[in-house]
């Protein structure tokens, strides 16, 4: 009875993921029905929406693979780009998000280590340096 409740449950999900799928799709059909002036038919619409969706699935696919390949639970950038490697167009733009990303992240780190540092009053590394200098200086006077 629970295995079954899962099943529709996925069910579900697989089908309202598709909808979304199949809205973007619109969307994005709609855009360039207005830049090149073409039309695309509901079939059409429904057959990339289709295609796509299959194609994602590959890609989750996969990307499970890679990981379970490297010993990881975890799906990681390097899986992506992995993913990505027959597109020289698209690798390059995914390892260009992917070192933002990473730059990001540590310039949130160290706002954070210097807030955490300030509220415990504790110095920055800059700071200790500082005081040592002007303690040094003060001490051959």
């Amino acid at each position: 009875m629970a295995a079954e409740a899962g099943g529709e449950e996925r069910e579900l999900l697989t089908q309202r993921l598709k909808a979304a799928v199949h809205y973007t799709v619109g969307c994005l059909c709609q855009e360039v029905e207005e830049d090149k002036d073409v039309q695309f038919s509901k079939q059409s619409i429904a057959a990339i929406s289709e295609i796509t969706f299959r194609q994602c699935e590959i890609f989750a696919r996969d990307l499970e693979m890679f990981a379970r390949h490297a010993k990881r639970s975890t799906i990681n950038t390097e899986d992506v780009k992995l993913l990505a490697r027959r597109s020289s167009s698209l690798l390059k733009y995914i390892t260009q998000k992917s070192e933002e990303l990473a730059s990001s992240n540590m310039e949130q780190k160290e706002k954070k280590k210097k807030k955490s540092s300030a509220a415990k009053g504790e110095r920055t590394p800059r700071e200790k340096e500082t005081a040592v200098t002007e303690s040094e200086d003060s001490n051959m006077s």
